[in-house]
């Protein structure tokens, strides 16, 4: 079980700090950061690479206080490869933005083709014996590369405890190997963007601005028309339940069997206010269904769907 250092458990939902000094300057990343504490949330994540290591910073100075009943993870290795001198020179310096003796979690960002696994594994390993990091994680991983590493990292007697991969109501392709292949290894699961990178608030139907706008990488990933539809149904279903569609967005995704633990986050302190409320949204089966009658169901791994 992961928990602080004075024990305090991984709240349902996690915080995320990519906007911190970036959309977000040190007053409204405090602000946010405030609302999630106030909302209860207790697991924080941020890497090596956003914005430039401000998110570190800005986090790092923010947990001072309450360094013991949170849980603090970032992640290596996002550029570069995930080599052990990149790695460990990469953590040295999230270490000392953090301001931190110990990471709670630290996250291989992507798998690396590139590297051998014994080498990566050796270097997490290190910062594990040592006493630098508690926990050992994975991000952007496909189930038979998490499975894969397992059995490396065991070599060198360390383990992954924690899969962080992408899932939302249009995108659950982790629900068809990663999500069954944590519950049956007992790891426990980060998912990032459940508000789709936005699409899922209902803005872009109003004409809004946001990611999928203005970064390519988004509108690739989301510019497709039955998650358009999924979206506008939602928004819809929000108006007719006297709620966000970012509620019903986070409290579908949090509602999954699996019992993942969504990563939320905004530009401003405004936008995260549905999100959180998610936490005490009361999502019924049937509602869970309906929403999930909106989205496209990935068929079965085995894709004999006559099956599923």
């Amino acid at each position: 079980m992961i928990t602080s250092l004075n024990g305090t458990p991984l709240s349902r939902l996690t915080f995320g700090t990519m906007q911190f000094g970036g959309n977000a300057d040190a007053a409204a990343s405090q602000a946010k950061f405030d609302a999630a504490r106030t909302a209860g949330i207790t697991h924080f994540d941020t890497a090596y690479v956003y914005n430039g290591g401000a998110s570190e910073t800005l986090l790092g100075e923010m947990i001072k206080e309450e360094r013991e009943s949170l849980i603090i993870a970032t992640k290596a290795a996002y550029d570069g490869g995930s080599s052990r001198e990149n790695i460990l020179t990469g953590f040295d310096i999230s270490q000392q933005r953090l301001g931190l003796d110990v990471v709670d979690i630290l996250y291989l960002h992507r798998f690396d083709d590139d590297t051998p696994l014994q080498e990566t594994f050796d270097a997490l390993a290190t910062l594990k014996h040592a006493g630098k990091i508690r926990h050992i994680a994975v991000s952007n991983f496909a189930a038979w590369q998490v499975v894969k590493a397992q059995r490396v990292a065991l070599g060198f007697d360390v383990m992954i405890e924690m899969v962080q991969p992408m899932h939302s109501l249009v995108k659950r392709q982790a629900e068809v190997e990663i999500f069954p292949m944590c519950v049956d290894q007992g790891l426990e699961i980060v998912p990032y963007s459940p508000l789709g990178g936005g699409l899922l608030t209902g803005k872009y139907a109003g004409g809004g601005t946001g990611r999928l706008t203005e970064d390519h990488r988004y509108a690739a990933r989301y510019n497709v028309d039955w998650m358009r539809d999924a979206a506008v149904k939602l928004t819809a279903l929000a108006g007719d339940l006297g709620t966000s569609p970012a509620t019903l967005a986070v409290a579908w995704a949090m509602a999954h069997p699996a019992r993942p633990r969504p990563i939320v986050s905004a530009r401003s302190v405004d936008q995260l206010g549905p999100s959180l409320a998610a936490l005490d949204f009361d999502m019924t089966p049937e509602l869970y269904e309906q929403i999930t009658g909106f989205s496209v169901t990935p068929p079965p791994a085995t894709d004999r769907i006559e099956e599923a």
